[in-house]
């Protein structure tokens, strides 16, 4: 014979678990903030090579007046292990057009908050070869701001920085963007 118990059946008590802590707006907006500050960097480099204005690239030397934007720094700027390597690519016909089309479109990406996992990539990359283009850096034996700026752009696209202040949350919402999630 069983017999059976005419207490109430009350479920464990949920055990409350700290999951990942999710951000704070004012977080979400500093993160914001600093995407926009780095893509503004990367537009404003276009932007100065372009017509030469005299920051960076001499005034009158920019790719719209004939000059190379990448021969000063390829040819010139260049030292250390990777330096010979750096050097010939000087006048390539490839180079200039695809660091320019690589510094808008990181620009433009960072800025506007879309494709941020390609601008991270693209970026990091761009960023690397820089910081082996003047090896060792001048003030720390392997930190510098190229590599800040690589792990910067990483931590941006983890968090979806794009997604505040920009059109993040809209373009991860395009049939294309949905069927290929590298594409955020």
């Amino acid at each position: 014979m069983t017999t059976t118990s005419h207490r109430p059946h009350s479920p464990a008590p949920a055990v409350k678990s700290d999951p990942v802590p999710t951000r704070t707006t004012a977080t979400a907006r500093v993160f914001a903030v600093l995407r926009i500050a780095f893509g503004l960097t990367f537009l404003w480099a276009f932007v100065d090579k372009v017509f030469g204005l005299g920051y960076a690239t001499p005034a009158g030397k920019g790719w719209i007046d004939g000059g190379d934007p990448t021969a000063g720094f390829l040819g010139k700027g260049a030292s250390g292990p990777f330096e010979n390597f750096y050097h010939s690519l000087v006048g390539d016909f490839w180079v200039t057009p695809l660091f320019m089309l690589a510094l808008a479109g990181i620009g433009l990406a960072l800025t506007l908050g879309i494709g941020m996992r390609i601008a991270a990539i693209s970026g990091t990359l761009l960023y690397l070869m820089m910081w082996t283009a003047v090896l060792p850096p001048d003030n720390n034996p392997v930190i510098d701001d190229h590599i800040l700026g690589a792990i910067t752009l990483v931590a941006l696209a983890m968090v979806a920085a794009g997604n505040v202040w920009g059109l993040g949350r809209k373009w991860s919402q395009l049939p294309i963007v949905q069927r290929y999630s590298w594409l955020r």
